[in-house]
Parts: C-alpha cells; structure tokens; sequence
C-alpha cells in the first residue's frame, strides 16, 4: 500500500490498568505503524494507572480518563465512581472530537468502557479485543455497538454476536517471539548454572503473595534439590519483605530472587518450566514460545476468568493447574516433580505450541484499518 494511501488514518487505542492489557495495546500499535506508516495512534487510558507510564515509554501519546472501578466492600463510595464515570464520558467525547479518529480499539481495562462507548455513540467504528476465555463484564456491554470483536479463544459466541468474532489469539510482547537467545545465554545472564533445571516463576508486575509464599514455605526442600534452581520474580511489592525473611537461611545459590525482569526474553530462553498466574496475555506467551507450565489462577479477578483460561489450556493437556488455596503445599514439590519429569515436559511444550497464534497483533492492525478505511471513504 502506498504511503499515500496511508496518511491521515488516526486511530485510538484504550485500555489499560494491567500489563496483560497494555502489551497487547503496544503490539497493535506497533503492527499498525509497521504496516501502515502514515497512521496518527493516540491512546486513552486511566489516570493513575500503569498505561500512563508504560505508554509514553514506548514512545506513543496517551491521554488520561479520570475513571475508576467498583469499591465493592465500600459501595457508598461509588457514587464517586458514578461520578467520574459520567466524567469520563465527557472527556472521552471531547477526546474524540479533537482528535477525529477513524476507528476505536478496546482491549480492556477501566478506560475502554467510557472510550468505546462514546466512540460508538458518535459513529466511530469499534473493535473489541477480548483476551480471556471468559468474557468481561466491559466488553460484553460493548459488544452491541461494535464492528468486530476479536478473540484468544473458541466457543466465544456465547458471550458475543457469532458475526462479529474474529479468532485472532492475543498479540504478545513485542520481540518474544522472535527472540534469538538460547536456554544458555538465558540461565548466565542470571548468573545461574546451565546444567540444571530452571523453573521461572511469575506473579505479574506487582508479584502474587501465594506464590511467594509457596516458596518461603518450601525453602528446606529447595536447598536440598541439587539439579533444579530458580527464577524468582516476587513482585515490587514483596521484594523487600522476602529478602528480610531470606536472611535466615544463609546462601541460596539456587535462587535468583528479583522484584522485576525486565528482559523477559532471557528469562524465558532460561526456563524449562514456567510457575505463573493464568492472565491470558501470558498465556499466549507461553504458547507461542512453547513453554511447560503449571498455572496458578488468581481467584482476585472478576468472574475468576484466570480459572477459565488455566482450564481451557488443562482439557488440551496443554498445561497443569493448581488451585490458589493449594499453591502454598503442593506448588513446589509438583514443579519440581515436573521439571525432572523428561516426557512431561515434551507432552507440555508440545500441546501448547499448537495453541499458538503467532501474527495476532498483525491481523488486528489489519481488521482496524479496513474499519477506518471504510469509515474514511463514507465521510
């Protein structure tokens, strides 16, 4: 297509408050801009959120919504966040009449209801990418007015208009799937041992305590495990408590312990097995990248989608599943069971590969562009 065609497309992409939104929303940008040069991307997230950071560090404009979600043990406060919902409306209008997009992306997350919903309502056409095998309460309301709806997962018609849904998987971080280090680099680059087995373990960016827990718990019987160490992410939010309660058990060699990775890209090249919460942005991940995996659904998410998604990959035989309220006793002793387990190990990585989308990001930037060059042409 040539540039000349391309100019003028602007397109909004909304939603946030979670890595597992925020990733797919920059690889849509980002398959967009690569296909399509001349498209203007302006994203709308919530104020105080992740996106408002992350966002502008992958070098995109956002604009900030001042939404918030439900207090559900405080419900009087909510007349608050009817209050800056309705706000949210009027300045997602305003948004959208200064910047005139041609077509609206939502991927979830507080700032897409009010987004979207405008969008809708003044003609703009919207897609909904929708990430988890069980849909939201956001993007089901706002299935009605859009255009498409692209999924990670069969059988959605349940939740959604079977005309509008598109199976697209979910775009994954930028780089993962073409990235080039192997399990060796990967395990130096933490300074650990290559000729062990490597469990990586991953509660989110903000770290998950039950699986913190079901590592403090377990430290005897790490230290006594010769051939498997470990990759520990515990969160920013636990770091510093972990590493107090670390002292008392002197060295620890078979632990690398982090509150961040930022090159998630070793981490994974590093692992033969991988501990995380069911998201489903990291469950494409691991698909498309082929890793063994033992999920841990966060029962703190609304309609328990994680469970959902963790039991979608556990009917293929594509992963292992252990309850939350388990995790603390029998979490470590079943990786380490798993990652010494050869044939295990092969059965995973075999299943999940063929869950795998690999050029999801790509067929959405396509989808929204047809959208925007429709509207375009009738306007």
């Amino acid at each position: 297509m040539k540039q000349e065609e391309q100019k003028d497309i602007r397109i909004i992409i909304s939603g946030g408050g979670t890595g597992g939104h925020i990733f797919p929303a920059v690889s849509i940008a980002g398959a967009l801009k690569k296909k399509y040069p001349g498209t203007e991307i302006l994203f709308v997230g919530a104020e105080g959120r992740m996106e408002m950071q992350r966002v502008p560090a992958e070098g995109y404009s956002i604009v900030g919504l001042p939404i918030c979600g439900l207090d559900r043990k405080n419900p009087l406060k909510n007349i608050t966040v009817l209050l800056k919902f309705i706000k949210s409306l009027w300045k997602a209008r305003k948004i959208i009449k200064d910047f005139k997009p041609h077509a609206a992306v939502g991927v979830g997350g507080y700032a897409s209801g009010p987004t979207l919903k405008t969008a809708a309502l003044m003609g703009i056409p919207t897609l909904i990418q929708e990430q988890n095998s069980y849909a939201g309460v956001t993007n089901k309301m706002l299935a009605k007015g859009a255009e498409r709806i692209c999924v990670a997962y069969e059988g959605m018609e349940r939740f959604f208009p079977k005309e509008k849904i598109i199976l697209t998987g979910n775009p994954i971080r930028q780089g993962l799937a073409d990235n080039q280090t192997t399990r060796e680099e990967g395990i130096r680059a933490f300074g650990l041992d290559p000729d062990k087995r490597t469990i990586l373990i991953i509660g989110g960016s903000l770290g998950a305590r039950t699986m913190n827990e079901s590592v403090l718990r377990k430290l005897d019987m790490i230290k006594q495990i010769d051939d498997v160490q470990f990759i520990w992410q515990t969160g920013k939010f636990y770091h510093q408590e972990i590493q107090e309660q670390l002292k008392n058990h002197g060295e620890l060699p078979m632990l690398y312990v982090t509150d961040f990775i930022s090159r998630m890209d070793e981490a994974y090249a590093a692992a033969d097995l991988v501990i995380s919460r069911a998201g489903a942005g990291s469950i494409s991940e691991f698909c498309v990248l082929k890793k063994p995996v033992i999920l841990v659904p966060s029962p703190n998410v609304a309609e328990d989608h994680q469970t959902q998604n963790a039991l979608a990959l556990v009917k293929k035989e594509a992963a292992l599943y252990i309850k939350d309220v388990e995790a603390p006793e029998t979490l470590i002793p079943q990786a380490i069971a798993t990652v010494t387990d050869e044939a295990l190990l092969e059965k995973l990585s075999l299943n999940i590969v063929q869950l795998a989308y690999t050029n999801s990001a790509e067929i959405i930037a396509d989808e929204v562009y047809k959208l925007a060059k429709e509207f375009q042409a009738k306007n």
